[in-house]
């Protein structure tokens, strides 16, 4: 993690506002004042029927008349510091408002009142914004929550949501977190990276994305494994753009983060229990009912649980060009944590079975890292190839090796094929699907 003041810290002792600058125990109680007298004179329930738009556009109108009447001493910046921070604490989430409203951060973190960690580029800041005690957290997230029939308290003291505009949110209270409760955003970004993208920041060459767009156009079935935060999603979104305009794609996710720009894509979301425990509807409810919806592709955003038995099931049954993603540390992992998960739908399949469905349904795995500068890379990239007695064998088509480290603390490396040619690389051509193995080198032409 970066040096705190980096980024600048307000070193006071009041919460933060957007600009950076502490507030006062006086701009506290004006606030307070302030918002008392809002919920006296505006109908809440009007107000949350509007657009979000146009109700923050009648708070603020509210609000100022309101400060000129209560703090007509205020003026200038610091009039609207009182007037933005009441309106975000009525209609927005509170002091997050900036940090959110920030394309350039990718994730959100409150560790306490006095502790927001904002994620920039691949590092972790401290931010200058602050709230005001522990209730006001649990504010905030209420108001997440709230409208989704979901709640946070002894009872549930942990929840999963998500924002209007698609951002994942878990927030966690005490016991389980006794220091404070916690709040983490994962940003929805709009701006979906493209492959060009990923070939422009680093995160592979562009050999390899030309034999992993090969890889999606010969329907190939590819898992990308890795890390928290090591852009899973980003880059499974990315290699999905090759697939043709032509196919129908079912998505399954939890929550819904891909943007595919193909025209005939259908999304479809689990559903956690209600506030009674009822109604949920899990991924694997959803990767069985996607086949019978007729689908060219199936892509699971994250395969977690006992999905990844329909998930196997399927590709062995025809629907190839299936891509997903997983948690793991390595290639061989990603293959374990299937495994394992296929063992969580209770279906009582020897092990021996299960390794041999694995090997029979999946062709690559792709694994990524995040380095110490930040910065996602693909470091690894394998070949499923058979089943030799217990064992499914992999084959590493190209690996990453670290070369040094810059003078501004970039990692250096290349991302370089290890000579072993693809089982499947005589397959491009009789499907009539253009790939230069030569381009690649290392012996693969």
């Amino acid at each position: 993690m970066n040096d705190p003041n980096s980024e600048g810290s307000n070193g006071g002792n009041g919460a933060g506002s957007a600009d950076g600058k502490a507030w006062t125990a006086g701009d506290v109680d004006v606030m307070r004042r302030v918002h008392q007298r809002l919920v006296q004179e505006m109908d809440v329930q009007a107000i949350s029927r509007l657009e979000p738009d146009r109700a923050r556009r009648a708070v603020e109108e509210a609000v100022r008349t309101i400060v000129t009447d209560v703090a007509p001493h205020l003026y200038g910046e610091d009039r609207e510091r009182i007037v933005t921070g009441v309106v975000d604490d009525a209609v927005g989430l509170g002091p997050l408002e900036p940090l959110l409203a920030d394309p350039t951060i990718s994730e959100v973190m409150v560790n306490a009142p006095d502790e927001i960690y904002f994620e920039r580029d691949g590092v972790i800041y401290l931010s200058d914004v602050r709230f005001r005690d522990k209730e006001h957290i649990v504010h905030v997230v209420d108001r997440i929550v709230s409208p989704l029939g979901r709640r946070l308290d002894e009872s549930s003291p942990y929840v999963d949501a998500r924002l209007q505009d698609g951002s994942r949110v878990n927030a966690v209270i005490p016991p389980l977190i006794p220091k404070s409760p916690t709040v983490t955003i994962r940003k929805f970004r709009r701006d979906k990276y493209t492959i060009t993208d990923l070939i422009g920041n680093g995160t592979l060459p562009a050999h390899v994305a030309e034999f992993l767009e090969a890889c999606v156009r010969l329907r190939l079935n590819v898992v990308i494994s890795g890390g928290t935060g090591t852009g899973k999603t980003t880059f499974l979104n990315a290699l999905s753009a090759f697939i043709p305009s032509t196919e129908r794609i079912i998505t399954i996710e939890d929550p819904i983060e891909l943007k595919l720009q193909q025209p005939h894509v259908i999304s479809m979301e689990a559903r956690p229990p209600n506030i009674e425990g009822k109604n949920q509807v899990t991924q694997r409810d959803l990767v069985r009912n996607s086949l019978r919806m007729r689908p060219d592709r199936i892509i699971i955003g994250e395969v977690r649980s006992g999905e990844a038995f329909d998930m196997l099931q399927a590709m062995n049954t025809g629907h190839e060009g299936s891509l997903t993603t997983v948690h793991a540390n390595s290639c061989r992992d990603a293959l374990a944590r299937i495994e394992n998960m296929v063992l969580m739908a209770g279906m009582d399949l020897p092990v021996r079975s299960i390794r041999e469905q694995t090997a029979s349904a999946l062709h690559l795995v792709i694994q990524l890292a995040r380095f110490s500068d930040g910065q996602r890379r693909v470091t690894l990239v394998s070949e499923i190839t058979a089943m030799e007695a217990e064992v499914v064998t992999m084959q590493d088509l190209f690996r990453y090796e670290q070369t040094g480290m810059g003078d501004n603390g970039r990692v250096l490396g290349l991302l370089e094929p290890t000579g072993i040619r693809p089982t499947f690389i005589d397959r491009f051509g009789r499907s009539g699907i253009a790939f230069d193995a030569a381009a690649v080198g290392g012996g693969w032409g």
